[in-house]
């Protein structure tokens, strides 16, 4: 697997900002484990296994259909569209 590329763009005391260009299937965030409540806002939508340590189950985003994460999730994401796929993730510090 080839690691997925996370740009910031913005970093504040209340939130921040990542977005995650996955250029083909395989490539993934590497195993983390989430400080904060966030959102997830897919800009192209596509197919990932999410890899937790109770299993791996298959995530479909569709784009422009945000949905929330919880803070304490442990995970990688692994991208399975084989045309590649992004993503913006807001993460709220308070």
């Amino acid at each position: 697997m080839t690691e997925a590329r996370p740009t910031v763009t913005a970093d504040t005391e209340r939130v921040r900002i990542t977005s995650w260009q996955f250029a083909q299937a395989g490539d993934a965030t590497g195993r983390h484990r989430h400080e904060f409540d966030y959102v997830v806002v897919p800009i192209t939508g596509g197919v990932f296994a999410v890899v937790a340590p109770d299993g791996t189950r298959e995530m479909t985003q569709v784009a422009g259909v945000p949905y929330l994460g919880t803070a304490g999730t442990e995970h990688d994401v692994v991208c399975a569209t084989g045309a590649g796929a992004v993503f913006v993730e807001v993460e709220y510090k308070r």
